[in-house]
């Protein structure tokens, strides 16, 4: 990736701020609270209809790319109590672990009635004329500096952190004259634009990608490799015809065992920072396990899993949540682990068999099943019942199992490699935006005279 060179402003002088260091000679250094009004007072709705609709924001509609989803709209009346209130151009952030650190904030742009409600997790601010402007306030509230900070003051415990309100109104960063903030609002709306025009388009890639390599697998496992194989009828009408030569099986007849594991009593108090693995359903991927939050138990409690323990070969599947039916194979000479209630082991017969099942429980032929032996929205989980009678198609050589299984194994590491590289520059380009703005407004460059044409941000697509 090309490093650019950043055009400096002619002139700097001291912030006063450790972390800011030297500002722009005519910058002035200012706190949150005395260029924005934070929290609004509901008193400013007090005098409308109460039969009024206004927009209604819960968390899950405020994006982390600034997006809102305004589709829903609520009496004035239910809302007033118990909500936070905010109106057009405020800037809004979460303020609580994860989301604040993950930027869920936004410009709060096109709402109903030009007023809206929503969940108290918010933090409103409202730019004081003359001080700010939404734009470049929104900017400020997504600089490196402001999340980092403010992810460091930080209080309460787990998933119920939040930033203070001290930390917030307090904040100190330095101001340029509006008019050169409203030009650096310009400036970064252009180039970030840009930026998100092409982590847009490699996000479509890897969609395409997961697609791909979906259909990929699903055809090898129930057609087979060979295009002019001889077809028969399975009998099951929504699997249509497979090659002559395999047949039609639940994954009960397969199998030696389908059961999960269990959770030891004590739940999370009871893991320990070196002993057994103890793997959960957030470690099961379709594409393989992931163990960077891994836990672990200790010697003495594995010793009562006898029966959750892993072996080398097992298919394991999650059964309940919202990540039902992801599936993957453990590796040959894993280390020593155990599973709780919410994953499946299924251990075969034939080892032989091993691969070439586990990469039709990726298949479009298990989800399906899965899809629907679920009832309700809840997606309650599937029984022990439910993943034994799932059907497929099996060849009757293993010869062809393994081809098969060699086959998938080569052609979707290859599909992985690009996915992995899509997302590598993804998260190149999110580094370049968020740097980009850190260093428009503490004053690092000075981008009243540069990259107009956009000529970097396009040197930088294209490495």
């Amino acid at each position: 990736m090309t490093k650019f060179q950043w055009v400096p402003y002619p002139k700097y002088k001291d912030s006063g701020v450790e972390w800011l260091g030297e500002i722009p000679e005519h910058w002035e250094v200012k706190r949150l609270r005395f260029v924005a009004e934070i929290n609004p007072s509901k008193i400013e709705v007090a005098q409308l209809d109460r039969r009024m609709e206004v927009s209604f924001l819960p968390m899950e509609s405020i994006g982390e790319d600034g997006a809102l989803q305004l589709d829903r709209a609520r009496p004035i009346g239910e809302v007033e109590s118990g909500y936070t209130y905010f109106c057009e151009g405020d800037v809004a952030i979460a303020k609580i672990t994860p989301c604040f650190e993950n930027g869920k904030g936004a410009i709060m742009h096109g709402l109903l009635g030009g007023i809206g409600f929503g969940t108290t997790e918010l933090i409103v601010f409202r730019p004081k004329k003359e001080k700010t402007t939404s734009e470049y306030l929104n900017r400020v509230l997504q600089s490196s500096p402001f999340r980092k900070l403010g992810e460091s003051e930080m209080y309460g415990a787990g998933g119920q952190k939040r930033i203070p309100d001290v930390f917030v109104r307090n904040f100190s960063i330095a101001f340029p004259p509006l008019k050169e903030q409203i030009s650096i609002a310009s400036f970064l709306y252009q180039e970030t634009s840009r930026i998100d025009t092409l982590i847009s388009e490699k996000e479509r890639l890897i969609s395409l990608l997961q697609e791909y390599r979906q259909a990929l697998i699903s055809h090898a496992v129930t057609k087979g490799l060979d295009p002019n194989v001889k077809m028969k009828d399975s009998g099951v009408e929504w699997l249509g015809e497979i090659p002559e030569g395999w047949e039609v099986k639940r994954l009960k007849n397969l199998a030696e065992k389908i059961g999960s594991g269990k959770t030891p009593l004590g739940g999370s108090e009871i893991y320990v920072s070196d002993g057994v693995l103890f793997l959960r359903s957030q470690n099961i991927y379709d594409n393989g396990l992931r163990l960077d939050d891994a836990v672990f138990i200790s010697p003495e409690v594995d010793n009562s899993m006898e029966n959750t323990r892993i072996h080398s070969g097992d298919i394991l599947m999650n059964i309940t949540g919202a990540s039902i039916g992801r599936t993957c194979l453990v590796p040959k000479n894993f280390m020593p682990a155990n599973v709780n209630q919410h994953v499946c082991i299924i251990r075969l017969l034939k080892s032989a068999q091993q691969a070439f099942v586990a990469l039709v429980m990726k298949s479009h032929l298990i989800k399906s099943q899965i899809d629907l032996a679920q009832t309700g929205a809840a997606r309650e989980g599937l029984n022990f019942d439910q993943v034994g009678n799932l059907v497929l198609a099996i060849p009757h050589e293993i010869v062809e199992c393994k081809a098969i299984a060699s086959f998938l194994d080569q052609e979707t590491s290859r599909i992985d490699t690009l996915i992995s590289e899509a997302r590598k520059f993804i998260d190149l380009l999110k580094e370049y935006r968020s740097s980009l703005i850190t260093a428009a407004v503490t004053g690092k460059i000075d981008v009243r005279e540069v990259f107009h044409s956009g000529s970097k941000i396009r040197e930088f697509a294209h490495e």
